[in-house]
């Protein structure tokens, strides 16, 4: 039976599909900083999912991969910084999609899990996707100059 947390998850991963597909096509500039944004969606279908199939394990997932992924783009904006085009007008719409998708999917997330652990985590969750993502977007806004990789 589809309801409307597993209807919700199934159109976010619609949209981290097509993100995936830019993190792999175009620019270095634009790979990275769609490989940050599908870290974001992809975290936000896991706590879709676990809602939908009563699975919390899937949100121990999500807090996981909150937590590495803005380490590996800031992994990327270090080591690819050079190649990297500093502009500070680039991000902008997809920062503010961070933030008010991650607020969307939250906020009904903890409403449904009522007070307690479990929105408990979906905030920490919450807050380090929003975090991470900010921080991350504007690591590769501002690349690292002059980086000698290997030596």
């Amino acid at each position: 039976m589809l309801n409307p947390w597993l209807l919700s998850g199934a159109l976010l991963l619609v949209l981290a599909g097509c993100t995936v597909v830019a993190a792999t096509t175009g620019s270095l500039a634009r790979r990275a900083g769609a490989q940050n944004f599908a870290t974001l969606l992809i975290c936000l279908v896991l706590l879709l999912l676990a809602q939908g199939f009563a699975r919390p394990s899937y949100s121990d997932a999500a807090l996981v991969l909150a937590l590495l992924g803005p380490a590996g783009t800031l992994v990327y904006a270090r080591l690819l910084g050079p190649e990297l085009p500093a502009t500070t007008h680039r991000g902008r719409f997809t920062d503010l999609a961070a933030v008010l998708l991650t607020f969307a999917v939250v906020l009904p997330l903890c409403v449904a899990a009522g007070p307690g652990r479990a929105a408990a985590k979906l905030l920490v969750t919450g807050i380090l996707l929003l975090v991470g993502n900010l921080v991350g977007s504007s690591a590769l806004r501002r690349p690292a100059r002059g980086v000698v990789v290997g030596g």
